[in-house]
């Protein structure tokens, strides 16, 4: 007789736990939320009444470091929430860590070989700005190509008791 995990609670209907790599989009998409609105916070965000829509012409600076605009923190909200949706099912997990990573690869690119006084930096980026871009395209990458899909019997047991898990995947 075969028996079937289920990733819900037979009493609650609700969730029991995500899989690590759904757990790393659902962090990962939370810290692009977080960075997305810290972008629109004075104070965390110097020269805050310089912002601009688009373009290097914004001189405000995320952190004081980070150039931004408002089109800028609108692709960091924009990519949490994407984060955040597909951490609810493991294969979408994967993929936005995937994807965005070589997204991210390919933004650091761009920001590499753009001036930042032409008008086709229009995100904006600078100099910190693509040196991120390469970290985050990196970490993103490896994170989605080492995470497991499910929770080894060990680890699920810890959250859920000794009847709870699967085999890491």
């Amino acid at each position: 007789m075969s028996t079937t995990r289920s990733k819900r609670s037979t009493d609650s209907g609700l969730s029991v736990h995500r899989s690590p790599v759904a757990l790393t989009s659902l962090v990962v998409g939370a810290a692009f939320i977080l960075v997305g609105v810290m972008g629109f916070i004075p104070g965390i965000t110097t020269n805050y009444g310089d912002m601009a829509g688009a373009g290097h012409h914004s001189s405000a600076m995320l952190l004081g470091i980070f150039q931004v605009s408002v089109l800028h923190n609108l692709l960091h909200l924009a990519l949490g929430v994407l984060g955040v949706l597909a951490s609810r099912a493991t294969a979408a997990a994967r993929m936005f860590l995937l994807v965005g990573g070589v997204a991210y690869l390919g933004l650091w690119i761009y920001g590499m070989v753009v001036p930042e006084t032409s008008s086709a930096n229009f995100v904006p980026l600078n100099t910190a700005d693509d040196w991120l871009h390469l970290v985050l395209g990196l970490g993103m990458v490896l994170l989605g190509l080492v995470m497991p899909r499910r929770q080894s019997n060990a680890t699920a047991a810890t959250y859920a008791g000794p009847t709870a898990g699967g085999d890491i995947q």
